[in-house]
């Protein structure tokens, strides 16, 4: 269950003393081990109801994506704010584990739905500054890499987020 934190915990602080093969092994193997841990998840919604989420999730994902890129306003300044809320949702995250409370549970999705909406588009926009500045040296894998790592953990945790929010749980 952990396993992909420790992943992507690995290659955030090793990347830039890891060659880009390396990397990518590690961006792949994550992606692996982050595919087994939605598997178990998606055993326990019906399959209409994970389409269904998918679709919408990749419609927010796609619409937020395109404005940060495409935006002309600045987005940094709510970096700090969203990282707080990051810190804030995995904090009652673990306290509902102890807690056990569907309120607070359904806070938890609703907070997170809209926190990796406006990462999206935050993330999105920084990949591009990145871009930008790392195109003038030429070296962009692993900006590369950190920027779909960090899309991809936005998608996730939009269609987790939103399938605990409005998913149809399989009859037991």
């Amino acid at each position: 269950m952990l396993a992909p934190l420790g992943a992507v915990l690995f290659l955030s602080f090793r990347v830039e003393r890891m060659s880009i093969a390396a990397a990518q092994a590690v961006f792949w193997g994550f992606a692996v081990i982050m595919g087994l841990s939605l598997a178990g998840i998606l055993l326990i919604y019906t399959g209409a109801s994970v389409a269904r989420v998918f679709l919408i999730s990749a419609g927010t994902f796609a619409a937020m994506s395109l404005y940060g890129y495409s935006t002309n306003r600045d987005l940094s300044p709510f970096g700090s704010f969203l990282f707080m809320g990051l810190i804030g949702i995995v904090l009652a995250g673990v306290v509902n584990l102890f807690v056990a409370s569907g309120a607070l549970q359904f806070a938890i999705s609703v907070m997170g739905v809209l926190l990796f909406t406006e990462l999206t588009a935050y993330d999105r926009q920084r990949i591009k500054q990145v871009y930008v500045t790392a195109g003038a040296t030429g070296d962009l894998a692993k900006p590369a890499l950190m920027g779909a790592l960090t899309l991809y953990l936005d998608f996730i945790n939009l269609f987790v987020m939103l399938l605990n929010l409005t998913g149809d749980r399989r009859d037991r």
